[in-house]
């Protein structure tokens, strides 16, 4: 089974990104061939200073090492390291019809957000097909809002096979078993709304995001609703079956408040990524290793790529390049 994935470097790290991918990448790794990869082409139909750029690329890069991606199990590489993605994109697109395009939901919802329209974020799903199909996934690890994108990249795969042949497999979407992680501010955990947890902030900034978490308003000694509760929630991502069931008990009887539970949610989350902390700090000063890595992978995976792409180019009648 080989599974391809890939994360886009437009900020820091948060909880909602390790909970909705990273943890399941962990757990991937283990069980087939995977190919993880820095989406900084993704990333450019958002991001448009370089230096932002080069230095997400470099944090998601060291964050992803340290939280336990092991490259010796998996390719793990820069996007932009394989240019043949590029190539398979326009091959792509121009097999497919422009109404598929017009469909995507995530192309609407950033387009509402405010994000100015350019050709990159309309024609963000062909690219993400043809990282995708490069590699001949079979499995994609996604959250519900990518589901489309997989999707389409089944049209799109169908509709050049139609055409030319059989050259490329069908992907299958993976749904992350995780629930939803809540941002401070009780909305899905994103950078978007500015309401994000980050994995790897100091003490004194993740402190403060934890205590920035929205609560209601309810007196201590107050019986506290756990299901409604967003420092519940996040807690219970960390803590095991029995320590959720007492928080619950402590929660309904009154006996905690939303500052102490808070705390305990603080603990947590610097228990649970204390030692990919200190695999960090040592990555920090090792910048020449986590490059090697990256061309390591890039070199791996372009092979795999270019042969598709060769074979793209064979069934649309391009041929073969000549250098």
């Amino acid at each position: 089974m080989r599974i391809l994935s890939g994360v886009q470097p437009s900020g820091k790290l948060h909880l909602g990104n390790y909970f909705g991918a990273i943890k399941q990448h962990l757990q991937l790794q283990e069980e087939g061939e995977a190919f993880y990869f820095i989406a900084d082409y993704h990333a450019l139909t958002t991001v448009h200073d370089k230096k932002a750029v080069e230095e997400y690329t470099m944090e998601v890069a060291i964050a992803y090492l340290a939280l336990g991606i092991d490259p010796n199990k998996v390719v793990f590489f820069r996007q932009s390291d394989v240019p043949e993605v590029c190539e398979l994109a326009w091959l792509l697109g121009c097999t497919i019809g422009l109404g598929l395009l017009e469909r995507a939901h995530s192309y609407k919802d950033k387009i509402a957000k405010g994000i100015k329209p350019s050709f990159g974020l309309f024609a963000y799903p062909v690219l993400m097909a043809a990282d995708i199909l490069a590699y001949k996934s079979d499995v994609v690890p996604v959250g519900k809002d990518q589901v489309q994108h997989v999707e389409m990249t089944q049209d799109m795969a169908q509709a050049f096979n139609y055409r030319y042949g059989e050259v490329f497999k069908r992907p299958e979407a993976k749904l992350s078993k995780s629930a939803r992680v809540p941002g401070i501010d009780g909305q899905k955990m994103s950078k978007s709304y500015g309401n994000t947890i980050e994995i790897f902030a100091s003490k004194k900034d993740l402190k403060k995001s934890v205590m920035r978490i929205v609560t209601d308003s309810k007196p201590l000694g107050s019986s506290l609703d756990p299901d409604s509760c967003n420092v519940f929630k996040l807690y219970s991502l960390f803590a095991g079956k029995e320590e959720r069931t007492q928080m619950d008990e402590t929660y309904r009887s009154g006996e905690i408040g939303y500052g102490d539970a808070k705390k305990k949610l603080l603990l947590k989350i610097e228990e649970y990524f204390s030692e990919a902390r200190d695999r960090r700090e040592d990555l920090l000063k090792r910048p020449d290793f986590v490059q090697d890595v990256l061309r390591q992978g890039a070199r791996k995976a372009r092979e795999t790529a270019f042969k598709t792409v060769q074979e793209a180019r064979d069934a649309v009648g391009l041929g073969p390049r000549i250098f």
